[in-house]
């Protein structure tokens, strides 16, 4: 963060400063975890019914933190006391992203890999220049400014995801850090629950492409027809993405290793004199769903100034960095294990069911999945959709975990010519216990729910697969 004195952070936040000089420097970070202050820095203290990050003002300005941003009063504590201090963090990280006129933000938005995205985005990216990006999916009203936090005067580039669970949730994240290049994945059927429909989805989606300015970028992925149709909602300039033949940044002839990592032919469009720009393309990660990723990641370092011969390269180089999200690993045993327990829905259940069947292919295939949240009056349907597909796509064995997950089980058992099985267990122990007596060697095991603590499969897998070979690392 650039420094600031408490005078000017009251003025920003709207603030009134008790007890601090106005004249101290905020030289450090802005945390709202007591036990992260560092000297020069900044605390937040939200209350809250277990936790009042108020008790733990003192102890921060003893780290060395030289105030506190709060809602109340603590006894000789310099602080600068706010109405809300969301709204405030909020309006700060806005105040210190305007004093950085050289920054360019991208935002990304999408029902369904956001996260590993912006991972991707973030890696090229930092090839052009210093980047910052938030860990997971720190995608939320706190997340979003506590990141943006991070950016200083060197910072050249900074990447956000932009969550949402309601309509005008994005608008409110563009207000916070308003970006110049804004990439829209897909519209699916996360959060459904919530929105009610995909269309509701697809207008809280598309804040993010009316949130750009005249001479920003919307990045659109050119395959998904309600993405496509946000063209229309955007002053800024377009730029299409995927393998449909009118894609600005497109991959034709894509082919799947053993491993299930995609290779294509990378074709970027010329100007109206110039050629196309073609070259191949081999990456590292698993899943045919990562082409797309790597086309939008792509499409935005064009557009932040990487030069089209030095993408293939870059592209082929890239790496998970989130966790828990399609991390392929292999056992000593011979199994290879797909952890991508982090969160799910039904898209991202079926992209993870067909990663599983690319890589398994000529080997017995297992899945392990859990409940899907946030899906309300979808969710039966939403979980049977999932199960059907785990049957038609010939999973060997179907674990589905706990009895909110039971239509998985139901949905799967309805298709008549599907020659696996499925078994309904009750609770994580019992799906590692289960698949404990089930495994053979060359198998392939997908884990993915969501966040109901279905990684402690992956995770009882991993330390078994340490165990033996002394690593569990990921090989994709």
């Amino acid at each position: 963060m650039i420094e600031l004195t408490l005078g000017e952070l009251a003025a920003v936040v709207d603030g009134r400063l008790v007890v601090g000089d106005p004249d101290t420097r905020i030289t450090g970070t802005v945390e709202f975890d007591s036990r992260k202050v560092a000297p020069g820095g900044l605390f937040v203290a939200f209350p809250g019914e277990k936790v009042d990050g108020h008790d733990y003002a003192s102890g921060a300005v003893a780290a060395g933190a030289v105030a506190v941003l709060g809602t109340r009063e603590v006894a000789g504590v310099p602080m600068v006391l706010v109405e809300d201090a969301l709204t405030a963090l909020g309006a700060l990280a806005r105040a210190v992203l305007d004093r950085l006129p050289a920054l360019t933000v991208v935002g990304l938005t999408g029902s369904s890999g956001k996260t590993t995205t912006k991972d991707l985005i973030a890696q090229l990216a930092a090839r052009l220049g210093p980047t910052v990006a938030p860990p997971g999916s720190f995608n939320n009203e706190l997340g979003h400014p506590y990141t943006a936090l991070q950016a200083g005067p060197r910072t050249r580039y900074l990447v956000l995801e932009k969550g949402a669970r309601g309509i005008g949730h994005v608008r409110y994240l563009c207000e916070i850090a308003p970006p110049r290049i804004g990439v829209v994945l897909n519209v699916g059927v996360s959060h459904i629950g919530e929105f009610g429909s995909q269309d509701a989805i697809a207008i809280a989606k598309g804040e993010l492409v009316e949130a750009l300015p005249e001479d920003g970028v919307a990045v659109l992925n050119a395959d998904d027809p309600r993405v496509r149709a946000m063209a229309t909602r955007t002053r800024a300039r377009v730029v299409r993405y995927g393998e449909a033949d009118y894609a600005d940044v497109r991959a034709v002839d894509v082919t799947l290793d053993e491993r299930g990592r995609p290779s294509y032919t990378l074709v970027v469009r010329g100007s109206s004199a110039g050629a196309d720009f073609t070259a191949p393309v081999r990456l590292g990660l698993s899943g045919a769903h990562q082409v797309g990723n790597s086309l939008a990641a792509a499409a935005v370092a064009l557009e932040l100034g990487m030069s089209p011969a030095d993408l293939p390269a870059a592209l082929g180089e890239l790496r998970l960095v989130s966790t828990r999200r399609m991390d392929v690993f292999d056992r000593a045993d011979g199994v290879t294990v797909i952890d991508d327990s982090y969160n799910a829905n039904p898209a991202s259940t079926a992209v993870a069911l067909r990663a599983l069947a690319e890589v398994g292919r000529g080997r017995r295939t297992l899945a392990v999945l859990g409940y899907m949240a946030e899906l309300g009056e979808f969710e039966r349907d939403g979980h049977e959709e999932v199960g059907r597909l785990a049957a038609e796509l010939g999973v060997d064995r179907l674990f589905v975990v706990g009895e909110p997950a039971a239509p998985i089980h139901d949905g799967a058992s309805s298709v008549q010519t599907w020659g696996g099985m499925s078994v309904l267990v009750t609770d994580q122990a019992a799906a590692v216990e289960a698949l404990s007596g089930e495994l053979r060697p060359g198998d392939v095991v997908l884990v993915k729910g969501s966040r109901y603590r279905t990684w402690e499969v992956a995770d009882a897998l991993r330390a078994e697969a340490a165990a033996g070979d002394g690593t569990g690392e990921a090989t994709a």
